[in-house]
């Protein structure tokens, strides 16, 4: 029953962060602060990423890069910002199902585990009743060799007069 909660709450998330991302884009440009620092992302950015181009394709890295206008620059920030977020939050949620799952895991092996221990230990029971009735066997065999047949017979009937005894009333 919990596991569709977790799921659909685990999708809702993901849902919801979507318009906060867009909200964060959004405030991103506005706050000057804040706009200068993403600008230096997004050129630090313009320029690993262009180098990294340089390199697979074979062209000379050591060429200067031009930087991105502060325009270009705030929108690569701002939507590098709004994935990172919704990236974390999906990342997030992937974690907590993972350590849920491994909880439910660890429950059912521990489950497991002391089934198999009862088990072991009835096994040691029956084991230990099934020597106690070889036992009174070999002592019933040894008592009927004694004996002999008549031994044998004599030993019914006076079992036999025993419960008879016990069940009349006195």
């Amino acid at each position: 029953m919990i596991l569709p909660v977790v799921k659909l709450g685990t999708l809702a998330l993901k849902t919801l962060c979507k318009p906060i991302a867009y909200r964060l884009k959004k405030e991103a440009g506005i706050h000057p602060k804040f706009r200068q620092f993403i600008v230096n992302i997004a050129q630090t950015n313009h320029r690993i990423s262009t180098n990294i181009q340089r390199r697979i394709y074979g062209h000379s890295t050591n060429v200067e890069i031009r930087p991105l206008n502060e325009e270009k620059a705030v929108q690569a920030a701002a939507d590098l910002i709004g994935e990172l977020f919704v990236f974390s939050v999906a990342g997030a949620a992937l974690i907590f199902e993972v350590q849920r799952s491994a909880r439910s895991e660890a429950r059912k092996e521990e489950a497991r585990r002391q089934e198999i221990e009862a088990m072991k230990q009835r096994e040691e029971e029956l084991a230990k009743e099934m020597e106690n009735l070889k036992q009174k066997l070999v002592e019933i065999e040894e008592h009927a060799k004694g004996r002999g047949l008549s031994g044998i017979l004599h030993f019914k009937t006076v079992h036999g007069h025993e419960s008879s005894k016990s069940a009349t009333p006195a």
